[in-house]
């Protein structure tokens, strides 16, 4: 399936309704292990006992994939069992509620789906429970598809090790690896009738680092969001293509910490209008505008294909003969939604013409709720505070300024939503120059992620800051929970304590 045929993908809990389409997709994945599908007795069963630990993914209503989980009291288990073994007898009667690893039954994606990175969502979702569920680790064993081309020349230990050094290819093994997964065992005779791997199976382990041993366990679990905030640098770029290499370079690295949003500036796009700046600048960004439903629909397939959240920072958009300044949040679900900037600074209005949109909403994703205000925006204090009554909890604001003087303006505007708002706040703009590009010449930015200030934050209310002026990425984790408990026990609680019986803020659209 192509990335753009995708309309909509989804995360959900295992039904018993879907046991049909998942005898069959397991049939079409083992296609060289004839029978190896689970009955339906045996879905029922893992649902009843464990019903968190099995996800599928669908893709447009189709199921694409699937992971099933046990939680096993490892101790019980050498580390020569067999699957057989495992679960039970494939009863799953060794699944222990108060156990300590997350074991993986079984993972596959659909032959028709591979290649969109939706094994690494299934993985991820079990790193998340594991870690929700305060577990040691993950473990599985895995298979080894390629080792009966090599068995009479290597052993396991040295079949691992050359796909390790990436001598031989292994699908199965390498992407195991690339998720974080390292191997701890070989095991012999694990899996029947697995003639591929020659009986073989690899124990493969990832280990949780935020365990802790039951007696001193949490009470509640926080809820962590990361953002990957991008400085982009200006600079000529031949053509749309290479702009866009660019941007999924940046969005690569932010999803390889795995974030859960990447953040873009205002007009990042604006070096494609060198080639036109034998026009008039008016023209000029009426040009730069033919780009946007390209960049947009681009956008979009990258935060499916790197399963990251993108707020495409603002891109010049025509409407009805009217020029705006708009950008999209590309949801990691394929799914997408418009926002404008409402407030247009004089020299947009003066220069090119731009008009001020009147959209102002909070969104929600599968963080929670945010906000996007782009750049001059901020410094209107009623917007956030109409977002916060909508239950944002983080607001984004892309932001172009030349001088710093216009930067100091967004940075402290900004940092002033985030105390007022009891938010977190993160902006990211662009630095360098455009030689070649009229009234875009210069840009300055320090791209920062700003927090309330109260005892559980940083006393200075900044969490991160990008170095001045400097080509580069800001990765930072922001933990919804302090803001729960900010609103309700603060030092001063600004959303609480509004003087509602003598002023009150409402939007009139």
């Amino acid at each position: 399936m192509k990335i753009e045929e995708i309309e909509n993908i989804e995360l959900k809990f295992l039904d018993l309704d879907d046991y049909q389409e998942l005898k069959s997709a397991m049939i079409s994945a083992y296609t060289n292990m004839p029978g190896s599908y689970w009955k339906e007795e045996h879905i029922k069963s893992l649902i009843d006992k464990f019903p968190e630990g099995q996800v599928v993914i669908k893709i447009n209503g189709q199921l694409a994939g699937v992971a099933l989980s046990i939680i096993v009291d490892y101790d019980s288990f050498d580390d020569e069992h067999t699957y057989e073994q495992i679960t039970g007898n494939y009863s799953f009667s060794t699944h222990n509620d108060e156990g300590d690893v997350l074991y993986g039954v079984e993972v596959f994606i659909k032959p028709q789906f591979r290649g969109l990175r939706l094994g690494r969502r299934l993985y991820d979702y079990r790193k998340e429970l594991c870690e929700k569920l305060n577990l040691k680790s993950i473990a599985f064993g895995g298979r080894m598809p390629n080792f009966h081309k090599y068995m009479d020349e290597l052993t396991p230990k040295e079949y691992i090790a050359k796909v390790r050094r990436k001598e031989i290819a292994d699908p199965v093994l390498n992407f195991q690896i690339s998720n974080d997964f390292h191997p701890a065992k070989v095991m012999k005779g694990y899996l029947e009738g697995d003639k591929a791997s020659s009986d073989f199976a690899i124990l493969m382990e990832w280990d949780n680092i935020y365990y802790q041993k039951p007696s001193k366990k949490a009470s509640a679990k926080k809820t962590v969001i990361r953002l990957g905030l991008i400085q982009w640098q200006m600079r000529p770029y031949k053509d749309l293509e290479e702009l866009l290499q660019q941007a999924e370079y940046f969005i690569d690295a932010v999803s390889g910490y795995r974030s859960d949003f990447a953040l873009f500036p205002e007009f990042f796009n604006a070096p494609l209008m060198a080639k036109d700046n034998h026009l008039s600048t008016p023209d000029a960004i009426r040009e730069l505008a033919k780009h946007t439903d390209a960049i947009v629909q681009k956008f979009s397939e990258f935060s499916i294909s790197y399963n990251i959240n993108i707020i495409t920072g603002s891109m010049p958009e025509m409407i009805d003969g009217r020029l705006y300044n708009v950008g999209y949040l590309c949801r990691r679900d394929g799914s997408m939604e418009r926002y404008e900037k409402l407030h247009v600074t004089p020299d947009e209005a003066k220069v090119w013409g731009m008009q001020g949109g009147n959209q102002l909403k909070a969104f929600d994703t599968d963080c929670g709720k945010i906000g996007i205000l782009i750049c001059y925006d901020s410094e209107f204090p009623e917007l956030s505070r109409l977002l916060a009554d909508e239950g944002m909890d983080i607001l984004f604001v892309p932001f172009l300024t030349d001088t710093q003087n216009g930067y100091s303006r967004v940075r402290h505007c900004a940092q002033a939503r985030a105390i007022e708002n009891e938010c977190y706040v993160a902006i990211a703009g662009s630095v360098g120059n455009l030689p070649n590009v009229q009234n875009m010449d210069i840009q300055f930015a320090q791209s920062m992620v700003f927090t309330p200030c109260d005892f559980s934050f940083p006393t200075n209310g900044i969490k991160a800051e990008a170095t001045p002026n400097t080509e580069m990425i800001l990765i930072a984790d922001v933990d919804i929970d302090l803001l729960r408990e900010l609103n309700q026990f603060g030092a001063v609680r600004n959303l609480k304590d509004r003087r509602k019986d003598i002023f009150e803020l409402r939007k009139k659209v």
